[in-house]
């Protein structure tokens, strides 16, 4: 046991390297890397930026950020990129929109890949009745629409992040579950379970410290491309006043907010957009890359000879 033990330990480690190595020389995947990297780094610091930038988010100048006619100010020297429809700086604005999507993207996608392991780990392995009545149940869920629920649920909580979050985590971890119960139905008959399950493993053990590591990197590549998913899901909810309430800054908001100014006031759409397309397109790429570095045969197979 110890030396099988060491051997997989032996093995994982040298296809860690090997993956690494893969990423490393991957262009698209160093460069989403990077700008994932400056937006974290945006989110952590952007109380300190805000203060450098020396205009407050929710403050709005309407002596020096408006037009004498109330127009939004174009991108300037004290502006760097203009202001929104009641003089508020953009750019603070943007920064703290960086924090809230990176918060709530985090925050959702841990929960909604826990739950969807925890509960495809059992329906899979389980099997029988507890994988029916738990398929059953994450079907139900995929079944449900996303905006109708939302509006109920705002109707009676109200706007906030903790609805936002509960929200957008019940929508999404049900396929995370059906992916991770599929995958478990294909492992649990490989040899390394039977092996532990001959050797006296528990089923806790087996789902934990056998099949799961096993899996690892699939649900890695999914929750990867889950982040985006949420990240629009968000902008969505905002943008319908379903999210976050003012004066909290969000992309959607933002755009939600000035969506009636565009033709005076571009850069208030522009900014806010392209901030929301790159963070998506990053992410996307990131979980291409890596499921590219996983998964070698399955991206050869995709590329024309």
């Amino acid at each position: 046991m110890s030396t099988q033990s060491t051997s997989q330990s032996a093995s994982l480690v040298s296809g860690r390297h090997r993956v690494l190595k893969r990423l490393l020389r991957d262009k698209v995947f160093v460069m989403a890397a990077s700008f994932i990297a400056v937006l974290f780094l945006v989110a952590i610091f952007a109380p300190l930026l805000i203060e450098l930038i020396g205009h407050g988010p929710n403050e709005p100048f309407r002596e020096t950020g408006l037009t004498a006619g109330g127009v939004p100010l174009p991108p300037n020297g004290e502006f760097l990129l203009g202001t929104d429809v009641i003089g508020r700086d953009l750019l603070s604005r943007l920064i703290v929109g960086a924090r809230v999507t990176v918060f709530v993207s985090m925050t959702c996608a841990i929960l909604s890949v826990t739950i969807g392991v925890i509960i495809g780990l059992i329906a899979g392995y389980r099997g029988g009745i507890v994988d029916l009545l738990l398929a059953g149940f994450i079907d139900m869920v995929l079944g449900l629409p996303l905006l109708v629920t939302a509006i109920a649920l705002v109707s009676v909580y109200g706007a906030s992040f903790t609805v936002m979050i509960g929200t957008i985590v019940f929508f999404t971890w049900g396929p995370i579950g059906r992916i991770v119960r599929n995958l478990v139905v294909a492992a649990k008959s490989a040899e390394y379970v039977q092996a532990a399950r001959v050797l006296g493993a528990s089923d806790t053990r087996i789902m934990l410290r056998e099949i799961l590591p096993n899996i690892a990197g699939q649900v890695l590549i999914y929750a990867s491309l889950l982040i985006p998913q949420v990240i629009v899901m968000e902008a969505s909810l905002s943008f319908l006043g379903l999210g976050v309430p003012p004066p909290t800054a969000t992309w959607g908001g933002i755009i939600s907010e000035n969506q009636l100014n565009y033709a005076v006031a571009w850069w208030s759409i522009l900014f806010p957009s392209f901030a929301l397309l790159a963070a998506t397109l990053a992410f996307n790429l990131l979980g291409d890359s890596l499921r590219d570095a996983l998964d070698p045969s399955a991206a050869n197979k995709g590329r024309v000879k």
